[in-house]
This record gives C-alpha cells, sequence and structure tokens, in this order.
C-alpha cells in the first residue's frame, strides 16, 4: 500500500484539484489542526523509572487532564500517541513493534527519559538498545533521568504544536520517518 493518494494521468494538470488542495490547505488545515491538537489519545508503555515519574505528574498538582492526557488507553488500537519511557531491552522491541503496528493512524510516537532517547546509563550493556529511534520513528524526544512533569509537559506541548501544524495534503496516513520539524 502507498502513503499517498494518485490522482489519475488524465487529471493530472486539471486546475480544480490543484484550487482544492490550495482551499484545503489554506482555509481547512487550521481547523484540522486545531482539532486534532488536544484530541490525542495516549498508550503509555514504562519499562522502569520514568513510568512512575509519568503517573505521578499526571496526578492532581500537575492536571494534565487540562491538555486530555488524562485518558490512558487500555489497547493500541484505541491510541494514536505512544509515549515509550524506560530501558528498552532488546526482547521487548518485537513486543513494542507490535503494539506501534497495532495502532490508529495517524500515529505519534514520544521517547521519554534518557532510557528511552539513548540507552541512559545502561546503554553499553548487552540486552539494552541504545534509543527507541533505532526501531521506531520518535517524534519528540523528553531528556531527563528522570524527566521533570515541566518536561513531560513541554514535549506534549511540542507534539501538539507539530500535529497542529500538519496541513491535510501532507498528512501522512502510513508515513515511515517522524514528523519534519
Amino acid at each position: 500500500m502507498t502513503d499517498e493518494i494518485r490522482v489519475p494521468d488524465e487529471l493530472q494538470g486539471n486546475v480544480f484539484i490543484g484550487k482544492l488542495k490550495d482551499f484545503l490547505d489554506a482555509k481547512i488545515s487550521p481547523v484540522y489542526g486545531w482539532g486534532r491538537k488536544y484530541s490525542l489519545f495516549p498508550l503509555s508503555f514504562g519499562l522502569a523509572c520514568c513510568v512512575f515519574e509519568f503517573f505521578a505528574a499526571a496526578a492532581a498538582r500537575w492536571d494534565f487532564g487540562r491538555w486530555g492526557l488524562d485518558l490512558a488507553r487500555a489497547t493500541p488500537r484505541q491510541a494514536d500517541m505512544f509515549v515509550i519511557s524506560g530501558t528498552v531491552t532488546k526482547k521487548m522491541v518485537p513486543q513494542i513493534v507490535r503494539l506501534h503496528a497495532q495502532m490508529a493512524e495517524p500515529k505519534y510516537v514520544i521517547a521519554m527519559g534518557a532510557c528511552a532517547c539513548g540507552g541512559g546509563p545502561f546503554k553499553e550493556g548487552y540486552n539494552v538498545v541504545s534509543g527507541v529511534d533505532e526501531f521506531l520513528p520518535v517524534d519528540v524526544y523528553v531528556p531527563g533521568c528522570p524527566p521533570t512533569p515541566e518536561a513531560f509537559l513541554a514535549g506534549f506541548l511540542t507534539l501538539f504544536d507539530k500535529v497542529q501544524k500538519e496541513k491535510i495534503s501532507q498528512v501522512r496516513w502510513y508515513r515511515q520517518g517522524p514528523l519534519p520539524e
């Protein structure tokens, strides 16, 4: 399956198609982006210390519910934002890839913590993967060991801004890489 819609050859030079695309990008994309911005449903995959900090940051003091982040999904089929935190081992890679494949499109990945971003202090271990980006396209990195709630929030807001700036004609429903800057 390709990742773009094919326009028939006889319509390639059609002025109406070009104007429709311009209209969608200019008028509809801002509304589309605004609607998608706070409508992301997270799936948390925590393997170590960072996941406990993530759950603590979701409590009443920081109130991540204001941004729609309080409803963690129980199944990947209901989620479109994958939050991976903690040390990723080689044994867990197939399960993470499988969960990512089951998620709804378009899907976004956040690597949270030093271990998920680049292996952390355990990256020299024989069974540790040096970052989630070795096997998944990562959209936002949240550094720290463990990251502070402010860093979580900054990472989420960065992803929200990227999602809002997406244009309808450029949304990759089956994309291969991370979102462009």
